[in-house]
């Protein structure tokens, strides 16, 4: 029986578009102070973990947390363009109060997790699991059997929890995805992912951001 390929998914830290509510997507916003130290206490936390290899979203504030990890690990880090968050288009930048004023239908549309809806300029749902999934798969071909740390954005968890314990895309989020929290899946094929442990933030001080399904902005 092969042995099952360890995924050791880790949100990014916080960043000032967080605290602010904003829909961040791909535009590339740095961790802010408070993200930074998460991004320590994340890598002192799994200081006694050992990974054979570090991937992150090549997406700044995901790869400065993924950077303090390395140094801890001292494992180089690998970036991965399609762990990056989705790409939420005209909604990038923007509040959801700001939304529900200027995009009034496309917002609702959002809100219900309509599958095939995308703001304009950005990906659907659809596009973006299977943009995600494809990803995970390939790590797990690619590192058959090892265990991977890796970086990443709320959106891009968010797809794997509902891959792993078979949540459709268009089900109401009543889970956590806090900034710098860790989760751990195990991957066989041809069973796809299995969710071991979801969102581990005890490591971090103070509250952590989490991401609301409806703001999408602490992604």
């Amino acid at each position: 029986m092969l042995t099952p390929t360890q995924f050791f998914a880790i949100r990014h830290g916080e960043t000032e578009w967080n605290s602010l509510g904003r829909y961040q997507g791909q535009t590339d916003i740095p961790l802010n102070d408070k993200g930074r130290q998460q991004a320590r206490q994340t890598a002192a936390a799994l200081a006694e973990q050992r990974f054979d290899v570090i991937y992150s979203s090549d997406l700044s504030r995901a790869l400065q947390t993924a950077q303090a990890l390395a140094e801890a690990q001292g494992l180089p880090l690998q970036m991965m363009a399609d762990l990056r968050e989705q790409h939420f288009g005209i909604f990038q930048g923007h509040t959801a109060a700001e939304l529900a004023q200027r995009w009034p239908e496309a917002h609702a549309r959002w809100a219900r997790r309509e599958p095939e809806f995308g703001p304009e300029g950005g990906e659907t749902r659809v596009a973006f699991n299977q943009r995600c999934l494809a990803a995970i798969e390939a790590l797990a071909r690619r590192h058959a059997g090892q265990r991977i740390a890796l970086v990443c954005h709320g959106g891009v968890l968010d797809c794997l929890y509902r891959a792993a314990v078979g949540l459709s895309l268009d089900a109401p989020r009543t889970w956590l995805i806090e900034n710098a929290a860790v989760s751990q899946f195990a991957y066989s094929a041809p069973q796809g992912l299995t969710l071991l442990q979801w969102g581990q933030s005890e490591h971090l001080s103070g509250a952590s951001r989490d991401e609301l399904p409806e703001t999408q902005a602490a992604a």
